[in-house]
């Protein structure tokens, strides 16, 4: 047994592996289990006070990871890879609360439910993550050009997200929903905050598993996790290769995501001009991946500086702008 704790997995001993994914799963469980137990909707003041909490608790993770973790042989800070990484992944997500809205608002979900479909979210993003993170990693440290395409791919995502026309405030039905509705019994309305129930077939009149509109919500929900997570993914393996340190950054971002999501939903208008601050922060991590092939490396403190400049920046600059607009009602959300 101790010879498979201290085995060495994707750069880490096993055991640190196990310990992180064992804390995310108490989280979890205390979350649904004591937090929400009973479907209540969340207030935007619950929402930023149960954020501060998962706020504190990454903060304190990344300096666990400073007091325990020593610095590289090329002298870079995992803990300093780890800060710049989170704050990097939770800017980022700001667009996916949007997307996740307008999703929610599609399938007529009401807040009370909204809640719990995040978190059960929340597991499958801790799979689908780990996946994409270690494939991403293993093939950045086997073929190293491939850092310089995800530079590239960085670039030319923040300069179209500097350009690019207004988008849609509405949510359409795509093909994946088509799809789903055409490969699965869906009841007609919400059944509480179940994914899936037994009722009589339209069909056959016998009784057959059906998935509520609330579980096709949570599978647009993940597949749209993964479609951001191509922006993010690239852009904390531009910061490091350390499979660990962008997993747990990832990780612990989205769980505090989670809980300030009602805010943020409340909020959205209000965020309208960070996307350029995010878009100048992408532009910055591809540059600087160039910059060190051709001047010199960047000191990581300074990466973490400019990057928490521009984020905070985008905030208060979007904050300003949009004074004296009020909070949506996270009930028509």
């Amino acid at each position: 047994m101790l010879d498979f704790l201290s085995y060495d997995f994707a750069g880490q001993p096993a055991w640190m592996w196990l310990g992180f994914l064992t804390f995310v799963a108490l989280l979890l469980a205390f979350d649904l289990g004591v937090l929400n137990r009973d479907d209540k909707v969340l207030g935007v003041a619950d929402s930023f006070r149960l954020s501060a909490v998962y706020f504190a608790i990454a903060i304190a993770f990344g300096a666990v990871i400073w007091w325990g973790m020593d610095a590289r042989p090329d002298g870079t800070s995992p803990a300093l890879d780890y800060f710049t990484g989170y704050f990097i992944e939770k800017s980022l997500s700001i667009d996916n609360v949007f997307v996740i809205a307008l999703i929610f608002r599609y399938f007529a979900v009401p807040p009370a439910y909204q809640y719990r479909a995040l978190v059960w979210g929340i597991l499958a993003a801790v799979v689908l993550r780990g996946i994409m993170i270690g494939a991403g990693a293993s093939i950045v440290q086997s073929y190293g050009w491939v850092l310089y395409f995800f530079a590239a791919f960085l670039i030319l995502t923040g300069l179209r997200m500097l350009f690019a026309k207004e988008e849609s405030a509405e949510f359409q039905e795509n093909w994946l929903i088509r799809f789903l509705r055409r490969h699965m019994r869906v009841t007609d309305g919400l059944h509480g905050s179940r994914f899936l129930v037994r009722q009589a077939d339209k069909a056959t009149g016998r009784t057959l598993l059906h998935a509520t509109p609330l579980f096709l919500a949570l599978i647009v929900i993940n597949v749209a996790d993964i479609v951001f997570a191509v922006d993010s993914v690239p852009a904390i393996l531009a910061i490091t290769t350390d499979t660990f340190i962008v997993y747990t950054a990832n990780i612990m971002a989205i769980l505090g995501l989670r809980a300030l999501y009602f805010a943020l939903a409340a909020m959205i208008d209000r965020f309208h001009y960070l996307k350029y601050a995010l878009a100048l922060v992408l532009v910055f991590i591809g540059g600087k991946i160039y910059w060190g092939h051709l001047v010199g490396k960047v000191d990581p403190a300074l990466a973490l500086a400019v990057t928490v400049s521009i984020i905070a920046g985008g905030i208060v600059f979007s904050l300003w702008k949009t004074r004296g607009h009020k909070p949506q009602d996270t009930a028509s959300v």
